[in-house]
């Protein structure tokens, strides 16, 4: 079967919008290949998708105040469960940066 592989490096509002539209499906893939990948990931907000990157974010101020920042806390397998997860779901492949 051939799938069509797409790097976003000029990305246009729709495909933000379709990659947020897909997210839940990104993530219930990522929970049946990881379940722990999925917890790291599942509260974080889509902020924008530029040149091929995607950028999350965790802060969410109802939840905690001050810096809660947990990126050195990720396995960074996580990451490239994520990834892998986008372009299952998704067909493009991406950078993430987290926030």
């Amino acid at each position: 079967m051939l799938r069509l592989i797409r790097y976003l490096l000029y990305v246009t509002e729709t495909d933000f919008i379709a990659l947020k539209t897909s997210w839940n499906a990104i993530l219930d893939d990522l929970l049946s290949v990881n379940r722990i990948a999925w917890l790291a990931f599942f509260d974080a907000r889509l902020v924008a998708l530029n040149d091929g990157k995607l950028t999350i974010s965790f802060a969410d101020s109802q939840k905690l105040s001050g810096d809660h920042d947990f990126a050195l806390a990720r396995n960074p397998k996580h990451l490239t469960e994520l990834r892998a997860s986008i372009f299952k779901v998704s067909g493009i492949v991406l950078e993430i940066e987290e926030r």
